[in-house]
C-alpha cells in the first residue's frame, strides 16, 4: 500500500466537500496551494463557466480532475424522459472529455414515480449505461458505476453493491472495450461483508477511491458524512485492498455535511489534508 502521509499530490477533492459557496476557480487556486493534486467537481458549477479556461487552469497547476459528478439518473416513468436522460449524459461525456476527467460518476437513480419494480428500474438503468458506453469510448471517458448504500435503493440508486456493479460491468462490458469500470465510495460500502472479494475481483475496473467515514449516530442519511477519523470505518485497510488490487489513482475525499459547509473552505481543506494523511 502507498505511503500517502506526505503526498497531498494523490489527494482529491470533491467539490461537494466545500458546499458549493466559491466559484470553482476558486477551489482549484486553494487546492493548489495545498498541493493537492485533483479535484472531482460538479456538472452545477461548470454551468456557465468555460471549459477551457478551467482546464487550462488545471493545467497550469498540474492538477487533474479525479472524475465528473454525476450522472442524470436513468430511471423514469416515460421513454422519452429516459431518452432525454442519455442524451444529458451523453453531453456530460464531452464536459468530462473536455476536462480530461479519469471518470464520469454514475448516480443511477432510484424507482421511477409511481412504480415499485425494483427489477424494471434495474434494467432501465442498464438500457441507458448500454446506450452511452459507444459514445464513452470514443471520447475517452470511461464511465464509473457506484454502487450506493441499500438505504438509497428507492430515490436515488438501484445498484446497491459492488457485486452488483461488477455483475453489469460483465454483462455490458463483458471484454473491457469500453472501459466500462467501477466507483468504491467507503461510506456505501464498507458494511459489506463480502467488500474484500469483491475488491478483489474489480481488479482494473476500479476507477476511482472516494473515502469519508461513518458517524454514530448518523443524523441524515445523506448529509451527515463524517470526516476521515470521526466515524467507524476502518478506512486504511479497505484501501489496502482497493490497491493490492492495482488500483493506483487518487484517494478522493467526498463529504456531504451540513455541519462542515458551515465551515471556511480554507478550514475544511486545511482539516481534509489531515484527516487523508492520518485516518487513510
Amino acid at each position: 500500500m502507498r505511503d500517502i502521509t506526505q503526498r497531498p499530490d494523490l489527494y482529491s477533492i470533491n467539490t461537494a466537500t466545500l458546499g458549493y459557496n466559491a466559484p470553482l476557480s476558486v477551489i482549484i487556486d486553494a487546492c493548489a496551494e495545498r498541493g493537492i493534486g485533483a479535484i472531482a467537481p460538479w456538472r452545477r458549477e461548470l454551468e456557465n463557466v468555460s471549459l477551457n479556461a478551467i482546464a487550462s487552469q488545471l493545467s497550469a497547476n498540474q492538477m487533474s480532475v479525479s472524475g465528473l459528478c454525476r450522472s442524470t439518473y436513468y430511471t423514469a416513468p416515460s421513454e422519452l424522459e429516459r431518452r432525454r436522460a442519455i442524451d444529458d449524459n451523453r453531453q456530460a461525456l464531452d464536459v468530462a472529455a473536455a476536462l480530461n476527467a479519469a471518470c464520469y460518476m454514475q448516480v443511477v437513480g432510484g424507482l421511477p414515480q409511481g412504480s415499485k419494480d425494483l427489477h424494471e428500474a434495474r434494467e432501465q438503468v442498464k438500457t441507458g449505461i448500454r446506450a452511452l458506453l459507444p459514445h464513452s469510448r470514443d471520447v475517452g471517458v470511461p464511465i464509473a458505476l457506484e454502487p450506493l448504500h441499500p438505504m438509497t435503493a428507492a430515490d436515488r440508486s438501484c445498484l446497491c453493491s459492488l457485486r452488483q456493479a461488477l455483475d453489469w460491468c460483465d454483462e455490458l462490458d463483458p471484454d473491457g472495450e469500453f472501459g466500462l469500470g467501477v466507483a468504491i465510495d467507503v461510506y456505501h460500502l464498507w458494511w459489506d461483508p463480502d467488500l474484500a472479494n469483491q475488491i478483489q475481483r474489480a481488479g482494473k475496473r476500479i476507477l476511482a477511491f472516494h473515502v469519508s467515514d461513518w458517524l454514530v449516530p448518523t443524523t441524515d442519511l445523506v448529509n451527515d458524512r463524517g470526516m476521515p477519523g470521526d466515524g467507524v470505518i476502518d478506512i486504511p485497510s479497505i484501501r489496502q485492498w482497493v490497491e493490492g488490487a492495482g488500483y493506483c489513482g487518487a484517494v478522493e475525499l467526498e463529504i456531504f455535511s451540513s455541519r462542515w459547509w458551515q465551515q471556511d473552505m480554507n478550514t475544511t481543506l486545511d482539516t481534509s489534508v489531515d484527516r487523508i494523511a492520518r485516518y487513510c
